[in-house]
């Protein structure tokens, strides 16, 4: 690995060879498939259709008698012109419940849904160049999906969280009080810069030194597709990094490639992913142990905390990287419903509070 790429550089690296592999385990069609879509989808999107795909050629080999016993590798392109609608319906149904190398393996209506995206973006793309007779798959309806109430954290609960954190709590054992004294800064530095930008988790861990300028309390960061952005952070928020940036500056890293790398987990690499969701949900637990809290719900809680401010949607889509203001509309549908209701409030049509009919 190359010492001087990027941490981002260096993770797509990585991901296109998980691609690969992927790949090697579909029929061969499907490479022509996944170069098509290159330039409109991430890498880990095109994962997560190789990994969709898998399930559902696995599924016809073993479910579906004109595929029985075929080896995933050698069905061919024209094959595809023997899978029904029927078919994916009844893969949908066995997606419900089936077992993968003895595991059991359940998929919710959302997981269902976008196992449908996968295989009708596959049939969508060798249908329009000709290359298949139909989509039997734009024939089968989407499952409902019902929009779930947003998690997130109310003001006490983000006080109650950032206080144990930065103070401890009484219930830790005395290893766990000493393991704490050693990342009780840089944990603190992390929760107030996820609750105080919205962040995504990604682009937390790919944040480098040289990334975060003080004087005009703003970092650069890394976002879906590797465009860069620029997000600004309050006082609160640059006093906590600034106090972790002190300690972060003593340490020496243990591998070349992270020598860039802001946060770092406590054997001195990039820290990653796992590790911070572990210490999210390891912090939350106390804070607020009825809500399970990740990463991506301190975001919830910095957008909805952003939206109630502001009002404006387009400005919380534009904060939160959403390409879609969708997207926002979506996620933040219940909350627009209370401000519009809040709004209704303040309009005044009588200049009196009593009710004057004319006879």
């Amino acid at each position: 690995m190359d010492n001087n790429e990027t941490y981002i550089q260096q993770r797509d690296a990585k991901n296109i060879i998980k691609l690969r592999k992927l790949r090697d385990e579909l029929p061969v069609f499907c490479s022509e498939f996944f170069i098509g879509i290159e330039n409109t989808t991430s890498v880990l999107t095109r994962i997560a259709y190789a990994q969709d795909l898998n399930v559902f050629f696995k599924f016809l080999t073993q479910e579906i008698p004109y595929f029985e016993n075929k080896d995933i590798r050698l069905i061919a392109l024209s094959d595809l012109n023997h899978v029904t609608a029927e078919n994916i319906e009844l893969f949908l149904d066995y997606l419900n419940l089936y077992y993968n190398n003895g595991k059991k393996v359940t998929n919710n209506d959302k997981a269902k849904a976008r196992k449908l995206a996968t295989i009708r973006s596959l049939f969508k793309y060798f249908y329009k160049k000709n290359k298949i007779e139909q989509n039997v798959a734009q024939k089968v309806d989407m499952p409902k999906i019902y929009n779930k109430t947003i998690v997130r954290l109310e003001p006490n609960e983000v006080e109650n969280l950032l206080n144990i954190v930065d103070n401890g709590d009484v219930s830790l054992t005395r290893q766990q009080k000493d393991f704490h004294k050693h990342t009780r800064t840089r944990d603190l530095a992390i929760l107030m810069l996820f609750l105080g930008t919205g962040i995504r988790i990604s682009e937390l861990v790919g944040i480098n030194i040289k990334d975060i300028n003080f004087d005009e309390n703003s970092f650069v960061i890394t976002r879906k597709g590797g465009d860069q952005y620029i997000l600004y952070f309050s006082n609160e928020v640059a006093n906590a990094l600034l106090h972790y940036k002190v300690l972060r500056e003593q340490i020496k890293t243990k591998n070349p490639q992270d020598n860039d790398a802001f946060f770092l987990s406590l054997q001195n690499k990039r820290i990653t992913t796992r590790a911070v969701q572990n210490l999210v949900k390891k912090y939350s637990k106390i804070a607020s142990p009825l809500k399970k809290i990740s990463p991506h719900k301190l975001r919830s809680t910095y957008g909805t905390n952003l939206y109630q401010q502001t009002h404006d949607i387009y400005i919380v889509a534009d904060v939160l990287g959403h390409k879609d203001v969708n997207t926002t509309k979506k996620h933040y549908a219940a909350i627009s419903e209370n401000i519009r209701k809040d709004a209704s409030k303040h309009i005044k049509l009588r200049n009196n509070d009593e009710d004057n009919y004319d006879d």
